[in-house]
């Protein structure tokens, strides 16, 4: 009977458990600033609707590079370190878009990221060890994504 109950508990709190994460997960009612690219400098012609959407644009924001639509080509991100392009009628950072490495189009291979417009095999790269821009200390190497690995 107690190993009954037991077993019985504890399935039900996994059931709470999971219930809370899913809502926690897949509330996204609010905009974060993970949504948008911060632009170093506003964008003249939205200045009149919103200070606030003069110096962002969504990200995956629609954008036509033949026509005065073109609200992202050339700019400038997050202090230099995004660069958007206008890829296939869509807002992308080519400095960091796995399907867009350095241009449009330019996919990275599986165990890649795009690393400052570079695809990049970051389980093996002692300056981009596991992700973008994470070195590991002189002499130890990287070995699948972790520094000094064994």
């Amino acid at each position: 009977m107690a190993k009954t109950l037991f077993k019985l508990t504890t399935i039900f709190s996994m059931l709470i458990i999971l219930s809370l994460h899913y809502q926690i997960s897949f509330s996204t009612d609010t905009e974060n600033e993970e949504d948008f690219f911060e632009l170093d400098t506003p964008l003249p012609h939205l200045i009149s609707r919103s200070r606030f959407l003069a110096t962002t644009i969504k990200k995956g924001a629609k954008c036509n590079p033949s026509t005065k639509k073109n609200i992202c080509n050339g700019v400038s991100a997050k202090k230099g370190s995004e660069f958007l392009q206008c890829c296939k009628k869509t807002c992308a950072d080519v400095l960091g878009d796995i399907n867009n490495c350095g241009k449009c189009g330019k996919r990275c291979n599986k165990q890649e990221l795009c690393c400052s417009g570079k695809c990049t095999n970051i389980l093996h790269n002692v300056n981009n060890c596991g992700k973008c821009n994470k070195k590991c200390k002189r002499g130890i190497k990287c070995s699948v994504g972790f520094c000094g690995y064994a």
